[in-house]
């Protein structure tokens, strides 16, 4: 292994952030050449322990082990510029896109562009739920936890923290009777353990406080609290917490329609970043909403910060135990049971994006504690069912690159929206 300066391994680390399109796999295949192959800073063990390790935390795994390798070569700083790099490209062109689209989304003709989008979403979303479930769904067990996280999320409407945590504790103890690896590990002091979560959690929240404190109206708060809760409990990606978010966003909180967030979800896919940057839209737009543009900038900071800013204390606080953590079974055991409830969320996220495009008017109808999503029929939207055949052909058959088919599909959706 060798050991690069901080100015050379910024350089690399700005060159992942902005190359860093087509979501988490893409992107830690792009690390693993930078990083492993082409450099050899890190190990494969190394790598693969620290992946393992960062799929067990909520947040962006990806941009989350982007801030560990610049923690193990460099320290508190290199971790740092490595994780701020792979997030600040990507925000600040979402910030624009955003921008734009609040502006401009009335108009017919962006209007018209962004329902081939809506279309793509749902493509999108689908792909995304085959890809994990081929890698989650090894044993019957796994079948029926994706199973039962559907229906406890579709129907029951219960929650998605709730959700994940049975799937973790079920996965832990199942593999109780299975004994541990030993593994080796610096010693660490439990009272600098300590000291680091404590400096995080205060860099967390100090600045919401105080922000607060300062907004009358109560938004800077709500989006505060709201998006560092779902900061802690955003396993399984962006597709994934989706449905969690969309549950309060659209369903609760009224800040954005449907449509809107599919809109969100487009954007993101077409800038480089983790896609869990979809929240900065949503805090923007919340926020624009409430008191026009530059409460809408400060609307999508606060989001930012609520949302990356417990990825760096999870990852200093436990990175110098990723070794050790990559040998215990039943913390593998409990990832792969939260893996697998999140096929049935992602099916849950699936289902909702689609009757929500393809009809204009969806409603909830609930029996007791059964919820029942009923579209009605006669405002099928057939082009968007048009575009969505188009796109999965391209995706699904020959393979083009997202950015390619989002960018086709918005101009069909505009060629139909003529007819």
């Amino acid at each position: 292994m060798t050991n690069p300066t901080l100015l050379e391994a910024t350089k690399v680390w700005l060159k992942i952030g902005l190359l860093s399109f087509g979501g988490p796999a893409a992107q830690i295949a792009l690390m693993h050449r930078e990083v492993v192959e082409e450099r050899s800073w890190l190990s494969e063990q190394q790598y693969l322990n620290a992946l393992s390790f960062c799929m067990l935390l909520p947040g962006p795994e990806a941009m989350q082990l982007a801030t560990y390798s610049g923690w193990r070569l460099h320290g508190v700083i290199g971790g740092l510029i490595a994780g701020l790099l792979f997030v600040l490209p990507g925000a600040a062109v979402m910030l624009g896109l955003g921008m734009v689209y609040a502006y401009f989304g009335a108009v017919p003709l962006v209007s018209a562009l962004f329902l081939g989008v809506k279309a793509v979403v749902v493509v999108i979303v689908l792909e995304a739920l085959l890809r994990v479930a081929k890698k989650a769904l090894h044993l019957p067990e796994h079948w029926v936890i994706a199973a039962l996280a559907f229906v406890a999320i579709f129907f029951l409407s219960l929650p998605y923290p709730l959700i994940i945590a049975a799937a973790a504790l079920f996965g832990f103890f199942r593999a109780s009777e299975t004994k541990e690896t030993a593994a080796s590990v610096t010693k660490i002091k439990f009272s600098k353990t300590l000291a680091t979560f404590a400096l995080w959690l205060v860099i967390w929240w100090l600045p919401l406080f105080a922000l607060a404190a300062l907004d009358t109206s109560g938004m800077v708060q709500t989006l505060g609290v709201f998006f560092s809760k779902l900061a802690m409990v955003t396993f399984g990606g962006a597709y994934a917490v989706l449905a969690y978010m969309g549950q309060d966003v659209v369903g609760n909180l009224g800040w954005l329609s449907a449509g809107e967030m599919m809109d969100g979800l487009g954007l993101a896919e077409t800038t480089p970043g983790p896609l869990i940057l979809v929240t900065e839209f949503v805090g923007f737009l919340a926020a624009y909403k409430s008191a026009g543009l530059w409460f809408g900038v400060l609307g999508a900071v606060v989001t930012l910060w609520a949302t990356f800013a417990p990825c760096f204390l999870w990852i200093f606080v436990g990175a110098p135990y990723i070794d050790w953590i990559g040998n215990q079974p039943r913390l593998m055991s409990a990832l792969k049971a939260i893996t697998a409830a999140v096929v049935g969320v992602i099916l849950n996220l699936s289902l909702w994006f689609a009757l929500h495009v393809f009809f204009a008017d969806v409603m909830a109808k609930k029996w007791q504690w059964l919820t029942l999503w009923t579209p009605d029929v006669t405002t099928l939207d057939w082009r968007v069912v048009v575009l969505s055949i188009l796109a999965s052909v391209l995706l699904f058959r020959f393979h083009w690159g997202l950015i390619k088919i989002l960018c086709l599909a918005a101009l069909a959706g505009a060629g139909l929206s003529l007819l």
